[in-house]
């Protein structure tokens, strides 16, 4: 197998993943060209990449989702190579394919393993034929009302209707009631049609007291591939995932092993190259179905990461050197245990509306075995048009016990103003009897929404510091405005006077 240095790579992409692919490949030495709409301007990874272009307006449909702009930018700063990220155009086979027309090497699958497992329809078709057992439903893809009501009447309620072309919660719609199927099946195909251009469909049986169980894949391109064991995914809100971890804590030795031969086999099946996820779902007894196969990088990917000690994009970029994987799968070992949280920009309190706007003051945490992979800075604006994840905390301990009492401590330290976050949710997910138990399913935050959402009272002493801090507010606004119109007018007295009157303020 031949193989191509990498030396300049354009991140097709924008947020935290694209500073977390330059990162490394910062690390490595590769020249990053970054890419940018009118509303990410300012954006860190605009800054922090070696190179950047305007590639269109706000819409995603119109910057982030423009293959020829993409390409035409990859041309005109002599990209060897593009990487898509996650979301987007990640899971395009018509980008990949444009790629490898134009002689440009795409960090990812071939557009022959992301339409063999990158449409979930057929998907299913190639994990049936390969014997992985899955969830019952159609092979076809559901292109009217008709077909769909008559699919649901067979297969019976309750159903998952899926988006063909794409996953991440987007095109996602559980259906109970016969009431429900027609406006279900509308919005879902509403929402594929914007989030991947492509409004199919697809139906299945609906797992009762569900498990999201996913393993991550990574394949090179002389047909070596391995599994990096699993994630445990099931802490999620409409199906968007919240908070991830890594060993699962329903996971015994014997179902990791048969879960991770299935997903080494199911990648295999399409000749797949690079990093990827074969996803489960898993009912309480253990017994696991195939669910999709997302043939890009995750967003949970860092926990993984630190598990197992290894750096997926640099892995990824070296897969498409044409480099064969650095290790076999006896080589691999799960080490502790990591848990990620999901940062959003969005008011929990208002039924998780998004919260756009300009960041007054950020503190990240740090400390032994945490990790964060932001975007935002102190007076970076959240656009609109985009997903409202600020962030990803990531933390890492030997144990399970103490990564929880981790997470804790850096969600307590964490501090984000100007904005509304769902820091403040994460806080009492760690809380929770059932988290800290592992025993949860993909209906805990229904199940536990309650205590949740709940509101800390607030007794006197927390009064008091709340009056305190407004009147300290009150005095710096005055001193502000005083200062401004000291500026405007003939000095008079001590400027160490002045420091000596604000100081003494300060400190009440």
């Amino acid at each position: 197998m031949s193989q191509r240095k990498i030396k300049k790579v354009l991140i097709a992409n924008r947020g935290e993943i694209a500073v977390r692919i330059i990162r490394s490949c910062r690390e490595m030495g590769i020249h990053t060209v970054a890419v940018f709409s009118d509303a990410d301007r300012s954006a860190m990874h605009v800054r922090y990449a070696g190179e950047a272009y305007h590639i269109g307006p706000s819409p995603s449909s119109e910057s982030y989702l423009n293959i020829d702009k993409i390409i035409e930018v990859a041309k005109l700063s002599r990209a060897d190579a593009i990487h898509p990220g996650y979301g987007f155009l990640s899971e395009n086979s018509g980008f990949s394919r444009r790629c490898r027309e134009e002689g440009i090497i795409f960090i990812g699958p071939s557009p022959e393993a992301i339409d063999g497992m990158g449409d979930k329809i057929t998907a299913r078709k190639t994990m049936i034929a390969a014997g992985v057992p899955v969830v019952p439903g159609t092979t076809e893809k559901v292109t009217d009302e008709a077909e769909a009501l008559r699919t649901i009447a067979e297969i019976g309620l309750p159903v998952m209707i899926k988006a063909s072309a794409g996953g991440g919660g987007k095109g996602m719609r559980l259906v109970k009631e016969e009431s429900q199927i027609i406006s279900s099946l509308r919005g879902a195909r509403s929402e594929a049609k914007t989030a991947f251009g492509d409004d199919s469909v697809y139906i299945e049986k609906y797992i009762q007291s569900p498990h999201h169980i996913e393993f991550q894949v990574l394949a090179d391109q002389q047909g070596n591939t391995v599994h990096l064991f699993e994630r445990e995914c099931s802490v999620q809100r409409r199906h968007q995932k919240v908070v991830e971890e890594t060993p699962s804590p329903i996971m015994n030795p014997e179902v990791r092993m048969k879960m991770g031969e299935y997903a080494v086999a199911a990648a295999k099946a399409v000749n797949y190259e690079g990093a990827g996820t074969i996803e489960f779902i898993m009912d309480d007894s253990l017994n696991f179905y195939f669910l999709e196969m997302n043939t890009r990088l995750q967003v949970e990917h860092p926990i993984t990461e630190r598990v197992v000690g290894v750096d997926l994009v640099k892995e990824q970029i070296r897969v498409a050197e044409g480099h064969p994987l650095p290790f076999k799968q006896d080589d691999l070992r799960q080490n502790g245990h990591a848990i990620e949280c999901r940062i959003y920009a969005e008011d929990t309190d208002n039924n998780f509306m998004p919260n756009p706007g300009t960041i007054s003051h950020i503190t990240e945490p740090l400390g032994l075995g945490v990790r964060c992979d932001g975007y935002v800075y102190t007076g970076y604006t959240i656009p609109i048009y985009y997903d409202p994840m600020i962030s990803k905390l990531i933390v890492w301990a030997q144990t399970r016990e103490e990564a929880i009492q981790r997470m804790r401590r850096a969600l307590y330290e964490y501090k984000i103003t100007g904005v509304k976050t769902s820091i403040k949710f994460l806080e009492r997910i760690m809380e929770s009897d059932d988290f800290r138990n592992g025993k949860y399913n993909t209906h805990f935050i229904e199940k536990n929404l309650k205590f949740l959402l709940a509101e800390t009272e607030c007794d006197l002493y927390c009064e008091d510091l709340a009056l305190i801090t407004t009147y300290i507010d009150y005095v710096s606004k005055l001193e502000e405005v005083k200062m401004t119109i000291d500026k405007a007018t003939v000095r008079h007295g001590s400027d160490w006077k002045q420091y000596g009157r604000r100081h003494s303020a300060y400190r009440l």
